[in-house]
């Protein structure tokens, strides 16, 4: 029966990604990539014999929500506070320059245009798309390493989430220019409304869930109900606030990683985790790949587009770590842990191509950037880590 077909899709993708991770971790890359490359091959792009669909889609979105809720769980409080400035430092500088690299790229190609006209609003937002970080994918490649709780993990996702933040407010800046979408002031009150929220709610829950943890310590309701919290404040930040869902997961994660059985926690989550919803959302990335519309023009703009995405996040992001006082090793580690791309990348140009800001085309060149940013910073980061450690 075809209403059955999401059965054999999903357990095409499971064995997959579990094989394709395999060898990946055997040519001693990070099983993410493989991952992804299996559902490159299982996709369009390839063999075609899954595809993107409703189901397979919201069961990826749960996967990356529940990567960044271990990711909260996993934070150190100590290191956060230690580089909150230099987090939001480097995030500010990790938009910043894509922004303009973004921009000056498309209007080279497509030509340059006045402030507020129509080219320039439209360079601007190619900017955006490429400003836009996703830090789930280096999350678990620093998890994979052991790195995740360490001050360079730590700063790579707390700037990843402040970069969220800021894209999602110069977005709506774009938008408004465009003369769609609601005002920037709007954006902004309601991010910092959600944040002011989920601190003083955040404490209340920490202290129900204290009293849980104390009565029924090492037992499977507490890690289910931090999932429950986890789904519901990644729902509200979305829905009532306009910030990203994963968002919401990482600073749930952030509220309960002080929890006395919080490995407990973050095992039991990382059970569901691993073995069916990040697969699905790390081979979900390939599927969404597609050559179809690809002309040389077009191919050219997009291997630019890729390049100068890849690079301006290492020299935005990296250059401003090694400004805080970051060395040089732990100054790349962060550019290049930044430089990955996923859903705020697409949600992003969803909401261009729904103004009109750019045509369907484009896609194709926002998923390679995703993939190849996807591929390229776990193997980078591996290599960065075992240098170090060999030297």
């Amino acid at each position: 029966m075809e209403s059955l077909r999401f059965i054999i899709d999903v357990a095409l993708i499971l064995f997959a990604a579990k094989a394709f991770g395999i060898v990946a971790r055997k040519l001693h890359a990070p099983e993410v990539v493989g991952e992804i490359i299996a559902g490159l091959i299982l996709g369009p792009a390839v063999i075609g014999l899954v595809d993107q669909s409703d189901f397979i889609s919201k069961m990826a979105e749960i996967g990356v929500i529940m990567l960044m809720f271990e990711a909260g769980l996993a934070t150190d409080m100590k290191k956060l506070k230690a580089t909150g400035l230099k987090a939001t430092a480097i995030a500010c500088a990790g938009v910043f320059v894509p922004l303009i690299l973004g921009a000056v790229l498309f209007m080279s190609f497509y030509g340059f245009g006045p402030i507020g006209s129509e080219q320039f609003i439209k360079g601007l937002f190619i900017g955006t798309i490429m400003a836009a970080t996703s830090v789930s994918i280096t999350v678990a490649a620093l998890k994979e390493l052991g790195k995740l709780s360490s001050t360079v993990g730590t700063t790579i996702v707390s700037a990843a989430i402040i970069d969220d933040v800021i894209v999602i407010v110069v977005l709506t800046f774009v938008l408004s220019a465009k003369g769609t979408g609601t005002s920037v002031l709007n954006t902004m009150i309601k991010a910092v409304l959600f944040f002011a929220i989920a601190i003083v709610t955040g404490f209340i829950v920490y202290k129900v869930f204290k009293w849980l943890d104390a009565r029924y310590e090492h037992t499977r309701r507490i890690p289910i109900a931090a999932l429950c919290y986890c789904l519901f404040m990644a729902y509200v930040a979305e829905r009532y606030f306009g910030i990203a869902d994963i968002t919401g997961a990482y600073v749930a994660g952030v509220v309960l990683c002080n929890l006395h059985d919080v490995k407990y926690v973050e095992r039991k989550v990382d059970v569901s985790s691993y073995m069916v919803f990040a697969p699905i959302f790390f081979a979900g990335i390939g599927l969404k790949v597609s050559f179809e519309n690809f002309n040389p023009t077009f191919l050219f703009f997009s291997v630019a587009f890729v390049f100068v995405a890849l690079i301006s996040k290492i020299i935005g992001c990296g250059s401003t770590a090694k400004l805080c006082r970051f060395n040089w090793n732990d100054s790349l580690k962060i550019g290049i842990g930044m430089m990955t791309r996923g859903e705020v990348a697409l949600i992003t140009a969803q909401k261009g191509l729904s103004a009109g800001l750019i045509t369907p085309d484009y896609f194709t060149a926002v998923i390679l950037m995703i993939l190849v940013s996807s591929i390229t910073a776990p193997v980078l980061l591996k290599i960065l880590y075992k240098k170090k450690t060999a030297s």
